[in-house]
């Protein structure tokens, strides 16, 4: 698949404010971004290390469900975000590869449009794809 890139990687944390302080020592540096997102039970922080992003995600609230439903619920490394130009292709071509969509995407996520795929059987993986919003 051409163009692809990581976008960021995505950890889930038990307690965000705790995980911030943790990253702020480890990148030296303050969050590039948050957002809380209570549609979908999720307060986000990313960030910018020298060669990624990491995306730290806390689960908040009732409205969660649907979030554990997509990455689960177990603390740690969750997920990889592809950056994808255009989103609706990169879909059709993971799908011809045999990758499985979850239900409910693509929608909008913390960064732009997201889409999920269903933990891949052959790396383990959880994959998300990202088009950034263009702003």
């Amino acid at each position: 698949m051409s163009g692809l890139r990581i976008d960021h990687l995505g950890i889930i944390v038990a307690d965000l404010d705790k995980a911030i302080e943790r990253f702020r020592f480890l990148t030296d540096g303050e969050p590039a971004y948050t957002k809380d997102m209570p549609d979908v039970g999720l307060r986000i922080a990313t960030f910018e290390a020298e060669n990624i992003s990491l995306e730290l995600v806390e689960y908040a609230g009732s409205a969660s469900e649907f979030a554990k439903e997509v990455m689960g619920d177990e603390t740690g490394l969750n997920h990889i975000s592809l950056g994808v130009d255009d989103l609706n292709k990169a879909i059709n071509e993971f799908t011809k590869a045999g990758f499985k969509i979850m239900d409910g995407f693509p929608r909008e996520g913390a960064h732009g449009q997201v889409a999920f795929f269903r933990r891949d059987n052959d790396t383990g993986l959880l994959f998300e794809l990202c088009e950034r919003a263009k702003i």
